[in-house]
């Protein structure tokens, strides 16, 4: 039986929480894409790197760095080494 603290932990954000979260907690802060607010988010923000649109490769090296961070304090193991090997040719892979 999962704790309360655990049933918060794979809660997802309702959108008035992800909107009064700060820019600092988002992967991408301009765009407000991928909180990184525990483990579940940040294995959904590798997930859906390649998914984010109309960002530059420096916005995309500064949101890997934050991802990585956020990977680190949440205990996220990841096995990409660079953002790079989530996208073709710098450019977001299709589904």
């Amino acid at each position: 039986m999962a704790t309360s603290k655990q049933k918060t932990a794979r809660r997802t954000l309702t959108t008035a929480e992800q909107n009064d979260l700060p820019a600092s907690k988002f992967a991408f802060p301009k765009e407000r894409k991928e909180p990184l607010t525990d483990a579940r988010h940040v294995r959904n923000a590798i997930a859906r790197f390649n998914q984010v649109q109309g960002v530059s490769n420096a916005e995309r090296d500064r949101a890997w760095k934050r991802i990585q961070a956020a990977a680190k304090r949440y205990g996220v193991d990841i096995t990409a080494k660079s953002w790079h090997e989530l996208v073709d040719d710098d450019k977001p892979r299709k589904r």
